[in-house]
């Protein structure tokens, strides 16, 4: 019988012990931290993926069929303004010189002969015209004979890097095919697309910015070590996607970016007015985003918000929610839709405070 009382008393003390240990862990996840969006005036940074673009860059092409015989230069390499790159075999060329020079001569005599038979009024004047005309003619062909074989060299325009050339010593080569590209890497573009509404906000707000300076953010992550100017705006907006074109130009004088990267504009955006949120007050279903709204009842539901920005730890709303609202900052895991709640309430402000303390 003693044994039978001291085993209902354990029981008794282990359901009580049980039951206010799981009463307190109620009362404990029950209470939430929950705060409302803050109006401010504020800016962020909007990221556009970019193309990146040598100032100048050009395909090289030979303007006269033959057999390249020289290449003076290897891929990749930096050249000089009207430095020799590739010689096309000029032997056809410098004959047709050599023809048109020995063409010349021959006119020449033949006016001297005209101006002595001229001057003892043996042949007409029109005839020692005629002879005048031909010398013209023929330096046309020596001029037109000098051109063609200086098209046999092909040198530099400008400075810049040599890219890939696709033909080999000896390769026959039609006039007009590629031989290489040059690239001036001094300074580089960056294109990157802008939708309507951005573009008009950007052009309400560049009036009241000091400057309209840009990051880029380069493919590994990291980001270029000097700032980029938004200088050109395209003139239309494309029909099909509703965007238009920005072009930011970065200095390169460490030759980093090269013609055809790719990477992201970091361009900032100031805002007025803007509704912002904690970041941690939100969760993501499906790629969107949604908050717990508490209601006057103290339950929660879900509302899906759209973002249009982001700075350090905060969302800014685009919409979904006002600076009236009361949303749930923490334990966003922890309710499900139509929960009732007890919460504590913390200003936005005080919110925004602790987070920067916390960031810093």
């Amino acid at each position: 019988m003693k044994r039978i009382i001291v085993l209902t008393g354990m029981l008794a003390l282990l359901c009580l012990t049980s039951c206010t240990s799981k009463k307190e862990e109620k009362e404990e996840v029950e209470k939430f931290t929950v705060t409302s969006p803050v109006k401010i005036d504020t800016s962020f940074t909007k990221e556009y993926v970019s193309q990146i673009k040598s100032v100048r860059n050009i395909e090289l092409r030979a303007q006269e069929k033959g057999f390249l015989q020289n290449i003076y230069v290897d891929e990749g390499q930096f050249v000089k303004k009207g430095q020799l790159l590739f010689k096309i075999m000029p032997n056809m060329y410098q004959a047709e010189l050599l023809k048109a020079q020995a063409e010349q001569k021959s006119v020449e005599i033949e006016l001297q002969n005209s101006k002595l038979l001229a001057d003892k009024n043996i042949v007409s004047k029109n005839e020692l015209s005629v002879a005048q005309a031909k010398l013209q003619s023929a330096k046309a062909e020596v001029a037109l004979a000098k051109l063609h074989l200086s098209f046999t060299e092909i040198r530099a325009p400008f400075d810049g890097t040599i890219d890939r050339i696709p033909l080999k010593l000896g390769s026959l080569i039609d006039e007009g095919e590629l031989l290489t590209s040059l690239s001036d890497n001094s300074q580089m573009f960056a294109y990157f697309n802008v939708s309507e509404p951005e573009y008009l906000q950007y052009q309400t707000d560049v009036k009241d910015r000091a400057e309209n300076k840009v990051n880029l953010l380069l493919a590994n992550g990291e980001s270029f070590k000097y700032k980029g100017n938004v200088e050109v705006i395209e003139s239309e907006f494309n029909n099909e996607t509703g965007n238009i074109a920005f072009r930011a130009r970065f200095p390169n004088s460490e030759k980093l970016l090269r013609n055809g990267e790719t990477g992201k504009v970091q361009m900032l955006v100031p805002l007025k007015n803007a509704i912002v949120i904690p970041q941690k007050a939100t969760y993501e279903i499906q790629d969107k985003k949604y908050v717990f709204v508490i209601g006057k009842d103290n339950k929660v539901s879900s509302r899906e918000i759209t973002i249009t920005g982001e700075v350090p730890d905060l969302y800014v709303v685009k919409t979904g929610l006002t600076e009236n609202d009361k949303i749930l900052l923490e334990g966003v895991q922890k309710v499900k839709e139509n929960d009732k709640i007890n919460f504590e309430f913390q200003s936005p402000q005080t919110v925004i405070n602790h987070l920067r303390v916390k960031a810093e």
